[in-house]
């Protein structure tokens, strides 16, 4: 039986994550599992940061944006050395077994770690829904509803002037917040990474059919990988002449109280990690699948693809005119 874990945030924090800290630690205690927390990721791990935690230590966390464990980039856990190095503060610690939250990054970090004899389990924590082996990922449903509020706002203030609004929303090589955004906000148009696009064709275009349509204002999505808002705005007001506005979302997509979605499924998949690890299993991705909490090899996990739904692509282009 194990004796004790310990559990780490890393990458990009996601709303959510304290809901998967708290419920790790809870199962565990629950089961008579020591638990340490591992402040800062897998920096921590190699500084030998660990804090200790139980079922209080965890309360009124849950309501919490970002995570209390806090998390940091860590170059050095690129190398086998600093995996080793991590591995043997956490046995020095007494800990047996380790849950990661966070996105690949941190998944390969858990791989390497397995690999050098260290029972590892993942969580996927990112608000870009871009890990391929799960439906869903912890952060996403949050980020979503921050964007929505946003371009509500703005939308306003376009409506009232009659402007184009053209937002950044985050999504550096991935479409899935600025597809289901775009659906949710109405936008007239989406452009996501995955799909390239002609200024001309996809975006004047458009809008100018809108005009003549009888549309006074209009917004226009963009996934960070796609960039460029700015000059775009000034594209637009060039080609069109309705005058255009940038916003750029920025770091506020990754804030706030997460939604019940999010606490929901963050403590289910929180409790999967610590039953895994009780069973004795390792080198697992805890995923949603069909709905249903499951888990995958980190290996298959990590070399699965996902691509954005044709269909939300052909429903945002019919639902714009």
């Amino acid at each position: 039986m194990i004796k004790k874990i310990g559990v780490l945030t890393s990458g990009g924090d996601a709303p959510g994550m304290n809901a998967a800290i708290r419920a790790v630690v809870r199962t565990a205690i629950y089961n008579g599992i020591e638990v340490a927390g591992v402040v800062r990721g897998y920096n921590g791990l190699i500084n030998g940061d660990f804090i200790k935690m139980d079922a209080r230590s965890v309360g009124e966390t849950l309501q919490k944006g970002g995570t209390i464990l806090q998390t940091a980039r860590c170059r050095e856990f690129r190398n086998i050395e600093g995996v080793r190095k991590g591995i043997e503060n956490a046995k020095k610690e007494g800990i047996e077994g380790l849950v990661v939250i966070g996105g690949d990054g941190s998944f390969r970090g858990a791989r390497d770690l397995t690999r050098e004899g260290m029972s590892t389990v993942a969580l996927p924590g990112t608000i870009d829904n871009d890990i391929a082996c799960t439906e869903y990922t912890i952060g996403y449903d949050t980020c979503l509803n921050t964007v929505i509020d946003a371009v509500d706002k703005l939308r306003d203030t376009s409506s009232s002037h009659e402007r184009c609004s053209v937002i950044e929303v985050m999504g550096r090589n991935a479409g899935y917040i600025a597809i289901e955004a775009g659906i949710a906000c109405g936008a007239e148009v989406v452009l996501i990474p995955e799909m390239g696009y002609d200024l001309q064709k996809d975006v004047i275009d458009v809008i100018e059919s809108g005009k003549k349509r009888g549309k006074q204002h209009y917004i226009v999505i963009v996934a960070e990988g796609i960039g460029g808002v700015v000059e775009m705005a000034e594209k637009i007001q060039e080609l069109t002449g309705i005058e255009s506005r940038a916003t750029i979302l920025g770091h506020i997509q990754r804030g706030g109280s997460p939604t019940v979605r999010d606490r929901v499924i963050a403590s289910q998949m929180g409790s999967k990690a610590v039953e895994l690890l009780i069973e004795g299993k390792s080198n697992r991705i805890v995923c949603m699948k069909n709905s249903e909490i499951t888990d995958v090899d980190i290996e298959d996990g990590l070399n699965m693809k996902k691509s954005v739904s044709e269909e939300l692509v052909k429903i945002a282009k019919q639902l714009a005119i």
